[in-house]
């Protein structure tokens, strides 16, 4: 197999390179070394920490006529050590990426296939650029051109687990059986506004009759910059149906940064996500999720919160602010949060403090050459008793998180 697509792989670069106006080929990798003392959640009576190195590789494979582009991205992630030294076989590669997109008219573009979706701040639709694997979708996207300043996408996935004759459950982690949204963005002056509805579909069996449940997500996020300064903002609604439960869940997020001088910058934020009273026993989903966006981006970095974790929970308000410096080279920031639950926690019956703790997030970056980065962070969290009744564990102990990546990403061969 392997051999084949190797073969594969050398006779497209062979056939491309004599007839593409463009071709690209380029590669990632990207080993991380991390180790966990309390990362997503306090640490139990008797747990240690573990430390480890993941890897990302990818080779990326880009082609451009006049009229389409096509990108492919194989991808294989691992854990240093998870395939014997003496292994016969190794892990097999994964397409990140697999998409065409042509032209249809000059005010109209189609994409499909597999591809990244990322808009906005990257909060409902993101890439997760941080996970090794990252996140991309089986879809179809109509890309219009709206005037000069205009850009409107509608995008469609409707996903299976076999070409089945039969209907059945779609049990597969992405996480939705369909989904549809419209996208909008323009820009005018110092202003960008976008808006967003999406409608995600997940399938179920409601008394032994198989169902599609939908939701909706409808908001926009307002964007302001002007000289030293910058706003920006964005609401969204929540509501339809989780399966067998409504939906009526809220957020709101803003952020306001000035640019201190030419290497360095500070911001102030909130984020508002709501939530359920853990003493709500109505089958009511108030709880904003945030679906397919980067919410390692957002929260903290030690992923305590919405991150494979805290859905259908008390929500969570944000509080943070941002000392970034930049120069030449060398980049950090320096992040403090402070948490809350956006709803009330009840312990046995008895109401707890909404203060869930506070996260202090360090990141230092270094451009070592052109295609090699070099980044480092560390994070602690100080969390109270209100978030043990959440995550369970001792707040007692130290939760730590820290981390060291190197980043290469060679341009193999370009055809301009």
């Amino acid at each position: 197999m392997k051999k084949l697509l190797l073969s594969t792989l050398l006779l497209a670069f062979s056939v491309v390179t004599l007839t593409a106006q463009q071709f690209d080929l380029s590669g990632e990798i990207r080993p991380r070394f991390e180790s966990k003392n309390g990362y997503q959640t306090l640490l139990k009576p008797g747990e240690e920490g573990v430390s480890f190195i993941s890897q990302r590789t990818r080779i990326n494979l880009n082609y451009k006529q006049s009229n389409f582009l096509v990108r492919i991205a194989l991808q294989n992630v691992r854990v240093w050590g998870d395939v014997s030294t003496l292994a016969a076989s190794d892990k097999a590669n994964a397409f990140h990426e697999a998409w065409a997109q042509f032209t249809v008219a000059d005010y109209l573009d189609l994409k499909l296939g597999r591809q990244e979706i990322v808009y906005d701040d990257s909060r409902i639709f993101g890439n997760v650029g941080w996970a090794q694997q990252a996140r991309s979708h089986d879809a179809l996207i109509a890309k219009f051109k709206i005037a000069e300043k205009g850009k409107l996408d509608v995008g469609f996935a409707l996903n299976n687990d076999t070409q089945a004759g039969v209907n059945y459950i779609y049990s597969n982690a992405a996480g939705y059986k369909t989904f549809q949204y419209a996208w909008y963005h323009t820009s005018f002056d110092n202003f960008g506004l976008s808006l967003l509805a999406l409608n995600n579909g997940i399938e179920y069996l409601n008394g032994g009759v198989e169902e599609i449940s939908y939701s909706q997500t409808l908001g926009s996020r307002a964007t302001f910059k002007s000289g030293v300064l910058a706003f920006d903002a964005a609401f969204y609604l929540q509501s339809g149906n989780l399966r067998a439960n409504k939906v009526n869940a809220s957020y709101f997020g803003g952020n306001v940064k000035f640019k201190a001088s030419n290497t360095l910058a500070l911001g102030l934020g909130a984020e508002y996500l709501s939530g359920k009273d853990m003493n709500d026993a109505s089958t009511d989903i108030k709880s904003f999720a945030p679906l397919f966006g980067t919410n390692h981006k957002f929260n903290g970095w030690m992923d305590y919160f919405y991150v494979g974790n805290h859905a259908n929970s008390v929500g969570l308000v944000d509080f943070y602010a941002t000392l970034a410096y930049k120069k030449d080279k060398f980049s950090a920031k320096l992040i403090p949060h402070l948490f809350s639950s956006a709803a009330d926690i009840y312990n046995t019956g008895t109401k707890m403090s909404n203060k869930l703790g506070t996260e202090i997030d360090v990141t230092l970056g270094y451009k070592i050459a052109k295609n090699i980065q070099f980044n480092a962070g560390y994070s602690q969290m100080f969390g109270t008793k209100s978030l043990e009744v959440l995550k369970g564990g001792d707040s007692g102990r130290s939760t730590s998180w820290s981390w060291l990546m190197l980043t290469f990403k060679p341009n193999f061969y370009s055809s301009n």
